[in-house]
């Protein structure tokens, strides 16, 4: 790994623990998500045939992950194991928003996780609930 891609691992690293850290500030928090995310697109533009196959790997591992969640409901895990299983090209057929766009689709999460967040204003939660479905989600 090169000194450039270190660093920028190590910026990621940080980004994203100030995300998770209860001590920051919601206003850090979203520059750092926005920050994070600017680094993903450009990551991706950069190596975009590496990303496929790490993408796989990863959906996988979510699918599996969620097979073994006691926290999951039975349906889900259901739906999980089917994934799993079925063909890749079943998940091109069912294409949803912001799949084809990891940036969109990144952004679509942290509108999520604003809603769900209890430290966020009812303000900021509908303006995230609106930017939501104006992306179609």
């Amino acid at each position: 790994m090169s000194s450039s891609a270190a660093h920028e691992a190590n910026v990621a690293r940080g980004l994203k623990a100030a995300i998770h850290n209860p001590n920051v500030s919601d206003e850090a928090k979203e520059r750092a998500q926005e920050r994070l995310d600017n680094m993903e697109a450009v990551t991706e533009t950069a190596a975009p045939s590496n990303r496929s196959s790490g993408h796989e790997a990863n959906v996988a591992r979510g699918l599996k992950a969620t097979i073994h969640n006691p926290r999951v409901s039975d349906e889900a895990k259901e739906g999980a194991q089917e994934r799993l299983e079925g063909d890749p090209s079943d998940d091109e057929a069912e294409s949803s928003p912001g799949q084809n766009d990891p940036h969109e689709a990144n952004v679509a999460r942290g509108l999520k996780a604003a809603i769900s967040n209890p430290r966020v204003s009812e303000g900021a939660k509908e303006r995230a609930q609106e930017k939501l479905e104006d992306m179609g989600y």
